[in-house]
């Protein structure tokens, strides 16, 4: 098995104003309280990748996103896995992307300030 590529949030920002296409694995209620600002993007939940994966295009780049990094990073080994292969994985996820300062809608200071991860955890903070 090949290994993800994975990508920063600049050369996230860089590919999306290339046209390259946004997914966001979060649950609805995280998309609600802080979101990307961005063109062509999707939220697809992880618990309904499987069942919504023809929604999405195998002819364009694909940059699969979540809070942190690691629910973004399984969706880009399932995407692999069906064929996809212009897929990339933005590390570190919202929370190094709002911290960046790049657009975002919503609460960004429910970000920046959770207490809640544990850095413990590999692909976190």
């Amino acid at each position: 098995m090949k290994e993800a590529k994975q990508i920063c949030p600049t050369t996230t920002l860089g590919k999306m104003k290339e046209g390259a296409l946004m997914v966001d694995v979060r649950n609805k209620s995280e998309v609600e309280e802080v979101t990307f600002d961005v063109q062509n993007y999707m939220n697809i939940p992880l618990n309904e990748l499987e069942d919504r994966i023809n929604e999405i295009p195998k002819d364009k780049e694909i940059i699969m996103v979540c809070l942190s990094g690691g629910r973004s990073l399984k969706t880009t080994y399932f995407l692999m896995n069906a064929g996809y292969e212009n897929v990339f994985n933005m590390r570190d996820g919202i929370i190094k992307w709002a911290a960046k300062g790049f657009p975002t809608k919503g609460n960004i200071q429910s970000l920046l300030n959770d207490d809640s991860c544990d850095c413990s955890k590999p692909n976190c903070c």
